[in-house]
């Protein structure tokens, strides 16, 4: 393809528009390990697009050979455009499928820790979010409310790929949610509901985060809504002694995450990989 034709206009909408990326049920993912990830983890991939005229790595070679999806050859100049990197053409980009937004891909059980982040109104917030929940063990994500799409560019390369490894859910309210949270417990699963909160009245570190557990992140202006304050079992605080009167919203997830993880694991992580 060598024109910016309807196809390409499409590929363009994918990146830059929510309501078409909603209503193809498709987003276009840029970058090696994010594709990786989504082969690694089932998604379906329908298009393969692939830089005419350059020499292709034997990753992207065996990507072409072996998925089975559209092949589309694509000039350099039009793959720079859709790769969203300045100095950078992209030797393959994948046209996948969004997952249901289906609370049943979480998966349920004694040890299950699920994030909701409420309203957010930043893309890059729900990939750093969503990159935390992965690497410190969580069942799934929860985007609650009027809220930025999980599936917005930024918000897919902050996730570097875990948004394909994590089940992610979308709910318009937090009612859908406590619904869900209802039949678990009637399956004899004690889920707790906790969230943070500048006055909680209990430091994260003092909560049971060893039980079943739901932890809810506000909006990163006005905190949590009235629905999940009322909604809550416990409200912690992360205490802070600096002059900084707040933390970032995926910064406060990921303190009390890596909490989690302490409790769960014990008072030593492992150290598998390196962290980046």
């Amino acid at each position: 393809m060598s024109s910016r034709n309807a196809r390409f206009q499409q590929w363009e909408a994918l990146l830059g528009n929510r309501s078409k990326r909603q209503r193809r049920g498709e987003l276009l993912v840029q970058g090696v390990r994010p594709i990786s990830m989504a082969l690694e983890h089932g998604w379906q991939i329908r298009e393969l697009l692939h830089a005419d005229s350059c020499h292709l790595s034997d990753w992207a070679r065996r990507t072409l050979d072996t998925v089975p999806a559209e092949k589309i050859a694509v000039t350099r100049e039009l793959m720079h455009e859709l790769g969203g990197k300045a100095d950078t053409v992209p030797e393959l980009l994948a046209v996948v499928a969004i997952a249901d937004d289906d609370l049943r891909r979480i998966p349920v059980g004694p040890t299950m820790y699920v994030v909701v982040f409420d309203r957010p109104t930043s893309p890059g917030n729900i990939g750093n979010l969503i990159r935390s929940a992965d690497a410190f063990g969580a069942s799934g994500v929860i985007v609650t409310g009027h809220a930025a799409d999980v599936y917005d560019p930024k918000a897919v390369r902050a996730s570097t790929g875990s948004l394909f490894a994590l089940p992610v859910v979308r709910v318009p309210t937090h009612q859908t949610v406590l619904s869900w949270v209802a039949d678990i417990r009637a399956g004899g699963i004690d889920i707790g509901i906790v969230a943070t909160d500048e006055r909680g009245d209990r430091v994260a570190a003092d909560h049971d985060f060893t039980q079943p557990t739901l932890t809810v992140i506000g909006n990163e202006t006005t905190g949590i809504s009235a629905g999940w304050r009322a909604a809550c079992d416990q409200l912690v605080r992360i205490p802070m002694v600096g002059s900084a009167s707040s933390l970032n919203a995926a910064t406060a997830a990921t303190v009390v995450l890596y909490e989690s993880a302490r409790q769960r694991i014990g008072t030593h992580l492992p150290h598998s990989r390196p962290v980046p």
